[in-house]
């Protein structure tokens, strides 16, 4: 028998062939792939280059200190005085695709 969280489910799938038809969730679902897929590709990328620009692989979720941040720009040139560590790094990311 169906209960609670089935029901759900049930209405859910019956709602959306109803408003897109049956031809259309293939095509739905093939996008929503292919969203996530560059997601996945984007966010991978953006690690690398950051891994890559630090010189040691580092955890996106750990922030950084100021003075990690200082000294990565200073080694690649950038002006660090009356910057706020948003602008340095902003700088830094705009730096490292320049040298890709």
């Amino acid at each position: 028998m169906i209960q609670g969280m089935e029901w759900v489910i049930v209405l859910v799938v019956v709602a959306i062939l109803l408003l897109w038809g049956p031809e259309k969730i293939p095509k739905i679902a093939r996008a929503i792939g292919q969203a996530r897929r560059e997601y996945e590709r984007a966010s991978r990328d953006l690690q690398e280059e950051l891994r890559s620009g630090v010189g040691e692989p580092t955890s996106l979720a750990a922030p950084q200190s100021s003075a990690d941040i200082i000294s990565i720009a200073r080694s690649l040139g950038i002006e660090t005085e009356g910057k706020t560590k948003d602008q340095i790094a902003d700088e830094i990311a705009a730096k490292l695709k320049e040298k890709k």
